[in-house]
């Protein structure tokens, strides 16, 4: 059944919260990388509690995740399809490279955009990448779930997804959290259960491996490396007992934030939870989970905890930021953040596109 349109204001917020959600979990690198999710939680009392943050520059700008969510969102905005809309974000994603002074763009970013040669036949392509298994694609790719987040456009949303993650992160585990980050701000979109989300991801998986299959010369060694993404996510659902996709969610208990720097370091493939494709937008899904309705809750769980926090923030924030808008949120938590009015155009665009002229709200 397709979706009824959401209101654009949803959309404004999930790009916003998105962004919040990236500098929050930043704080200027102290957060990203400080290994304890108890003292974040103690620092945070310490400036006043998550209602007394207003983020702005220039104590709270926004990571390399949110710049390039932005050249994601843009590239997506001129409304163009196919090739040219891939030759568009390889152009876009070399260009935010410059952006980056302060931001702590990844390694694997950086050789992937050296490789593209926009503007060339194929220059958006480049070779497969065995190591390349971080979060980068994951963290940018959100709002291709705005731009396309009806159940008929589906395969376009795997292709888009799988294209553009592979951009720099030119292997499955790392591609694949592109197509999570976006099916599931896709699903926030549609309104479809929280607990349902983890069993259409795995109905999903199949189908971009089968668009691999039809269009990478290179698809055996994807295939070879496929089943690490997806039996994480089988291990992780069948712990939460959402497997077949009826809830509700178990949770440890207790499930604080030292208990869950334990879990989410279990989940990870390289001991810094959330640094990797399918465990940032899995810590995000998480955080959803437990939080339901509170944006406070969120925040403490998907953004300050001890691993990559402004990369599992910043998809955290865009799927809440879909679901419930921006009135349960603290006002200086998005009123001043960096480049806030690039993020609310591209959320009019991707409405527009998406939904043409309507604003009804759901």
């Amino acid at each position: 059944m397709e979706s009824k349109p959401p209101s654009r204001d949803l959309y404004v917020a999930a790009m916003l919260l998105s962004g919040a959600g990236d500098a929050l979990g930043y704080r200027k690198q102290l957060w990203e990388y400080c290994k304890s999710g108890p003292q974040i939680h103690r620092e945070l009392q310490e400036l006043g509690g998550l209602q007394n943050i207003a983020v702005s520059l220039p104590d709270w700008p926004v990571s390399d995740d949110t710049v390039l969510h932005l050249a994601t969102g843009e590239s997506l905005a001129t409304g163009k399809l196919s090739e040219e809309l891939y030759q568009e974000l390889a152009a876009r994603y070399v260009s935010a490279m410059t952006d980056m002074e302060g931001r702590k763009s990844g390694p694997t970013s950086i050789l992937g955009t050296s490789q593209l040669r926009p503007g060339e036949p194929g220059g958006y392509k480049i070779p497969f990448n065995p190591s390349a298994t971080g979060c980068g694609a994951a963290m940018r790719s959100m709002c291709i779930g705005l731009r396309f987040p009806r159940p008929s456009e589906l395969s376009l949303l795997v292709a888009v997804s799988v294209e553009s993650g592979k951009m720099t992160h030119n292997h499955p585990t790392g591609y694949l959290g592109s197509l999570v980050a976006a099916l599931f701000t896709s699903l926030s979109v549609q309104r479809v259960p929280l607990e349902q989300w983890g069993s259409i991801l795995l109905e999903t998986l199949p189908l971009a491996l089968e668009y691999l299959r039809s269009t990478d010369s290179d698809a055996q060694r994807h295939a070879d490396e496929w089943d690490y993404f997806r039996q994480s996510w089988e291990r992780y659902l069948s712990q939460r007992g959402l497997l077949q996709g009826a809830g509700p969610a178990v949770f440890p208990s207790p499930y604080g934030p030292a208990e869950r720097d334990v879990e989410y370091g279990r989940w990870s493939l390289d001991g810094w939870p959330g640094r990797s494709g399918h465990d940032a937008p899995m810590i995000a899904y998480d955080a959803l989970l437990g939080a339901r309705g509170s944006w406070e809750e969120l925040c403490s769980r998907s953004m300050f905890h001890g691993g990559d926090s402004d990369s599992t923030g910043v998809i955290a924030g865009c799927c809440w930021g879909a679901l419930y808008g921006l009135t349960r949120v603290p006002k200086g938590n998005h009123s001043q953040l960096e480049y806030r009015g690039r993020m609310e155009a591209v959320a009019a665009s991707l409405h527009m596109l998406a939904w043409g002229e309507t604003t009804g709200g759901l």
